[in-house]
């Protein structure tokens, strides 16, 4: 359905249109997350940390893995303590600065990450709806937004 008909509102340009359609989207998008992830005890934060922590493959600073977040959140830090209790993540402070900490998927987080991949690609959503032309296009066109307002 279109935006138009979804919201029944008239916009008043088509750059209106475009953000409010984004914003509208991108909530949709994380609902349907945040449902998938309840199934694992997960919330979309903590899930971010987890795949940041799974493609670095070794121990990496905290300070990187929120530079590395797509939402930031100064919340990180409890985020990483309720992972850590979940025993997903591993934590270690440096020898020499006992201020650096580092971080570090643990096996069961890697068990998990694996399962939640098997159990529903989110990317399935986006590929029932577009081509892989299209998802490049809608992609490139993201970019070119964040280009000049970065």
């Amino acid at each position: 359905m279109k935006i138009d008909e979804e919201l029944k509102s008239n916009f008043k340009s088509p750059q209106q249109r475009a953000i409010v359609n984004i914003r509208y989207t991108s909530n949709f998008l994380g609902n349907v997350q945040n449902h998938f992830m309840s199934r694992y005890d997960l919330s979309m934060a903590q899930f971010n940390i987890l795949r940041i922590l799974r493609g670095a493959k070794d121990m990496i600073n905290v300070n990187t893995v929120k530079e590395r977040m797509i939402e930031k959140s100064p919340n990180t830090t409890r985020l990483m303590d309720k992972l850590i209790d979940k025993g997903l993540i591993e934590r270690t402070r440096c020898t020499e600065d006992r201020r650096v900490v580092y971080v570090k998927i643990s096996e069961h987080g890697l068990n998990i990450l694996s399962d939640m991949d098997k159990d529903l690609d989110i990317n399935t959503l986006i590929k029932a709806n577009l081509t892989d032309e299209e998802a490049n296009t809608l992609s490139d066109l993201l970019d070119k937004v964040r280009e000049k307002n970065a």
